[in-house]
């Protein structure tokens, strides 16, 4: 490979560019951390939808859903 001499505008424009990558990933990272805040929530919306899913079957009684089906045809 043949090595090219950089010169200072090339080397300014690309510490520009590296700076706007640095911003963006330390952007992406606060996001990041900040989701996992909603980690605790995700779960408690698993277990209320468990409580529900299963406050429906005791609605129903000793009788399962009726199901319909299509034929097919």
């Amino acid at each position: 490979m043949e090595r090219k001499d950089v010169g200072d505008r090339q080397l300014d424009a690309l510490l520009e560019r590296l700076d706007g990558v640095t911003a963006e990933l330390r952007s992406l990272n606060r996001r990041l951390e900040s989701g996992e805040n909603l980690a605790p929530l995700v779960r408690e919306l698993g277990v209320l939808n468990e409580s529900l899913q299963a406050l429906a079957y005791a609605a129903l009684g000793q009788q399962g859903p009726r199901v319909h089906r299509r034929r097919a045809g």
